[in-house]
């Protein structure tokens, strides 16, 4: 493997000094496991004695969408349980006869359902989630399928609702059993954490009903108001259980268990699925900015200032995890060190 940990290491002591973010931890691997790794940092600027670590847990944020929601339809597909492109209304019967009835789960995974940007749950459908889960399910479409790709929170909120519906298990459960544990991911878990474990977290953004930094408890307000499990949010993890995940999807053979997706999806996933339409999507994944087809190279993010990425041509995988919310909502800074990052990590 080419990669400079050296640079690494000084572009991201660097983030630290700009505060872009905290502190940060981060991993190179291939399908044989971690062949570089570091942290850099502090947890929480207000105890800077108190340095990053690399068993620090992050919340993940919509790396919830890959870790759980991907994985679990991934293994309803496997299983011949899901047909990706059969309309949801003829076998769903909660989204019978609505709007939502016509699309699809590919169209979901793509972005290009058509459903609602923005998630607005508890000012649409209230706080009850037998009501939100109705409101969703039953909501106008935003555009026609398949018209156009437009991220939204949504697409994985009901493709989490689809699961459970399919396998009669809550999404934590489902996860849990068919992806988490058969790959040893121990420190994966949706929130609320409890207090011992809240203590090894990154705190994220300043709660303005306690005057703290979230630590332990979900970002994402419609995690919080789905009490912590849902498709959209509310994962936390560790640098090394994403390093799992990640080998398991260059090389299956990797896991001594059966998992529930396998090698069908993985590829399936990471490969253009939205023809001419743009942005490019493969299924939840998509081509890492500033890459070429020839790298093929996929990432996820998660908006705490998450991050992976995988390239099944060079067979290698990388992972940064910061805290960047702890400062500030404002992407770009990060987006810079994320793509210089992705550059030196797949070199």
């Amino acid at each position: 493997m080419t990669y400079d940990s050296d640079r690494i290491e000084a572009l991201l002591d660097e983030g630290v000094r700009d505060k872009v973010y905290p502190g940060a931890v981060w991993a190179v691997g291939d399908a044989t496991g971690i062949h570089a790794q570091g942290t850099t940092g502090v947890l929480d600027p207000d105890e800077p004695d108190v340095p990053m670590r690399s068993d620090t847990v992050f919340d993940a944020a919509s790396l919830t969408k890959i870790l759980a929601v991907w994985s679990s339809i991934g293994a309803l597909w496997e299983d011949g349980t899901l047909d990706l492109d059969q309309p949801l209304g003829t076998f769903w019967p909660e989204v019978t006869g609505h709007p939502l009835g016509a699309v699809t789960a590919r169209q979901l995974l793509t972005h290009t359902a058509g459903v609602p940007l923005r998630a607005q749950l508890k000012n649409l459908y209230g706080t009850n989630p037998d009501d939100i889960r109705r409101g969703v399910l039953h909501e106008q479409l935003h555009r026609p399928p398949g018209e156009a790709v437009e991220y939204t929170d949504r697409a994985a909120l009901i493709l989490g609702y689809l699961a459970e519906h399919l396998s009669g298990k809550r999404l934590d459960q489902l996860a849990g059993e068919r992806t988490w544990q058969p790959l040893g991911m121990r420190c994966t878990r949706f929130g609320p954490l409890p207090d011992e474990t809240a203590a090894l977290c990154a705190p994220t953004e300043l709660d303005q009903d306690t005057d703290t930094h979230l630590k332990g408890t979900a970002h994402d307000f419609s995690a919080r108001l789905l009490g912590g499990v849902c498709g959209i949010a509310g994962v936390f993890t560790i640098v090394d259980d994403l390093g799992a995940f990640l080998r398991y999807m260059l090389d299956a053979s990797t896991s001594l268990v059966p998992v529930g997706f396998g090698t069908a999806w993985t590829s399936r996933s990471l490969s253009l699925q939205t023809g001419k339409l743009q942005p490019a999507r493969g299924l939840f994944w998509h081509p890492a900015p500033g890459s070429t087809t020839e790298q093929n190279i996929w990432v996820h993010y998660g908006f705490t200032g998450t991050g992976m990425w995988i390239s099944p041509t060079r067979g290698r995988w990388a992972v940064l995890l910061t805290n960047k919310l702890y400062y500030t909502r404002d992407r770009e800074p990060l987006a810079d060190v994320r793509n210089a990052f992705r550059e030196l990590a797949f070199r």
